[in-house]
């Protein structure tokens, strides 16, 4: 149902355009009077018209209808499972099954009437859905036609349509992140406060602590497993391996932006640049078992060569890998920036006698050392949340230490690892996943606010 809709929406949208034009440019030929606005313009506005209520009442009218159809249907079952998360949540499933053809086994008088219930609710939603949709195409398509005249503003009406519609587009984007930092602190709030969370640790405790142990004994018969919730050994293991791929990524991707920017031919920019972009491109699980399988035996093995201890899996092997992952981050935008210093500048150099090396050291590099700064912090902000090569390359061990030869883990291993499975919302261990993420957003967050100083501090204004 939902293609066809669409498909409607496609052709009302369409024809709308063709018969807005269509009618602005007979008159246009008719009259002697200039119209104010393109034909374009024209249909533009009646094919905005068109589309944007058809959407809006698809996307209301879709989550009002499956709200009705839900309540509607959970309404046929006993008190008890409606009032129960966990049973009305497998009641309403079982219902979606059925109702879908997908249940298997015999189905209970109630939940057969459950089912007809949702479907017919569903059923006279869609057809609802349908109506007010086309309805208010038409509205729309005979507001738009009637409006065409010689002097209507069609082009300013549907410049404010588009404003409106990047407004919406922008609030959408701050209402997500505001709900997103809302629903981590919310639950980062029951982790530190709530007294229901049995093992919770205090916020100086989490902050603080050097020790990282969020298992918990089930059974009794598991024993006296003592959790322990320490932030310490997550964020030297975040910072070490962080550090070592910005020590590989660093130069590499600084002195081939270098390169590419001042010293490569066209004809060499022209393949290098996307060859070397294609790290970028390459899924960070592939990079995992290049760590994996590659990179961290040649790693023991080298130590062993010459006498270091080195573990399977450690945060070198996972540095070095998330370093040439990290390498296009800062390469690219390097170049750009690079790119975007005025070639005055360096003529200016250049007629006082300076080499290219020179130029570029003590010229171009300068005034481009703001971007450059923007394109660490960002590669650092991608290297901090990588998962999947310190998974499989530096294990789950948190180890406070700051030895690379060492197993470590990382903030959002731990949260991965927390999360995975079916998990209780109301234990510390899961909790501390939450506690993490606020934790590691206000990481990041200072890492950003660093970088916008230094970059309001250097940043350099050209005509």
């Amino acid at each position: 149902m939902t293609v066809a809709y669409f498909a409607v929406l496609a052709a009302l949208t369409f024809a709308a355009y063709a018969v807005a034009v269509r009618r602005s440019s007979a008159i246009a030929v008719a009259g002697p009077v200039r119209l104010h606005s393109l034909p374009a313009y024209h249909g533009l506005l009646a094919a905005s018209v068109v589309l944007v209520p058809m959407l809006l009442i698809y996307l209301i009218g879709s989550q009002l209808v499956t709200t009705l159809a839900t309540s509607n249907a959970l309404s046929q079952f006993p008190a008890d499972v409606q009032s129960d998360v966990m049973k009305s949540g497998s009641a309403l499933r079982d219902v979606r099954n059925l109702a879908a053809g997908q249940h298997s086994g015999d189905a209970s008088p109630v939940l057969t009437s459950a089912a007809a219930t949702y479907s017919a609710w569903l059923e006279r939603g869609t057809y609802a859905i349908y109506g007010a949709g086309i309805l208010a195409a038409f509205l729309g398509l005979a507001m738009s036609l009637a409006s065409i005249k010689p002097s209507f503003r069609a082009r300013t009406h549907f410049e404010s349509v588009v404003n409106i519609v990047l407004m919406a587009c922008a609030g959408v984007a701050i209402l997500t992140t505001i709900g997103i930092v809302a629903s981590v602190f919310t639950e980062t709030m029951r982790f530190f406060f709530d007294p229901a969370i049995k093992g919770r640790p205090g916020v100086l405790e989490f902050l603080f602590g050097t020790e990282w142990n969020p298992q918990q004994a089930m059974r009794a018969d598991q024993g006296d497993i003592k959790s322990a919730y320490g932030f310490i050994p997550l964020l030297t293991g975040t910072l070490l391996i962080t550090f070592i791929a910005i020590c590989v990524a660093g130069p590499l991707g600084l002195l081939s932006a270098i390169y590419l920017a001042e010293y490569a031919t066209p004809k060499m920019r022209k393949y290098a640049k996307p060859v070397l972009e294609i790290l970028a491109g390459i899924p960070t699980v592939v990079l995992g078992f290049f760590a994996a399988l590659t990179v961290a035996p040649l790693v023991r093995g080298a130590g062993a060569s010459i006498g270091l201890d080195v573990a399977s899996e450690s945060a070198l092997a996972a540095g070095l890998v998330m370093g040439m992952m990290i390498i296009p981050f800062i390469s690219s935008l390097s170049d750009d920036v690079i790119n975007a210093v005025p070639q005055s500048l360096r003529d200016g150099a250049f007629a006082l006698g300076a080499t290219k090396s020179e130029t570029i050291k003590q010229v171009v590099l300068p005034a481009a050392l703001p971007g450059i700064v923007s394109a660490f912090m960002l590669a650092i902000s991608r290297a901090i949340g990588e998962t999947m090569i310190v998974v499989m390359a530096a294990g789950l061990a948190a180890n406070l230490t700051i030895n690379p030869l060492d197993a470590v883990t990382t903030i959002t291993v731990q949260i991965k690892t927390i999360l995975v499975g079916d998990q209780e919302f109301d234990s510390a261990k899961t909790l501390a996943a939450f506690a993490l993420g606020f934790v590691l957003f206000f990481v990041t967050l200072i890492l950003n606010f660093i970088a916008q100083r230094f970059v309001r501090k250097y940043r350099e204004q050209y005509d």
